[in-house]
């Protein structure tokens, strides 16, 4: 019997099964939506402070962050935070305050092109 007729066989001899994998769902991370949505920018930056410790440099805490900045007018400080979020070594699919989904590192880009940013 040739190899490949005994893998066919030893294939269709086989019942099938499915493996399932138990993935837990992904980390969600507080980057202050409600507070920002609502103005309470004070809030929100004390929020995403506590967030940043425990999260480094996450990317989505970065650009809320520099968002909530710009607000107190702490243009500078946004820069930074908008800067950092384009170079972390994280980078994923974040959704906007329009429910729409994008990189992360775009919305940084676009964030420090001066347009308003707000994340989910």
């Amino acid at each position: 019997m040739s190899i490949s007729a005994l893998a066919a066989a030893v294939l269709l001899g086989q019942s099938s099964f499915s493996l399932v994998i138990d993935v837990p769902p992904p980390e969600s991370t507080d980057v202050a939506y409600p507070e920002i949505a609502r103005g309470e920018n004070e809030q929100a930056m004390a929020k995403l402070y506590e967030t940043r410790l425990a999260r480094g440099e996450d990317p989505a805490v970065l650009i809320n962050l520099g968002t909530v900045y710009k607000r107190l007018g702490h243009v500078a400080h946004a820069q930074e935070a908008w800067k950092a979020a384009l170079h972390s070594s994280d980078r994923y699919q974040l959704e906007l305050a329009d429910g729409s989904w994008m990189d992360s590192r775009d919305i940084a880009r676009l964030a420090l092109r001066g347009e308003q940013i707000a994340l989910r």
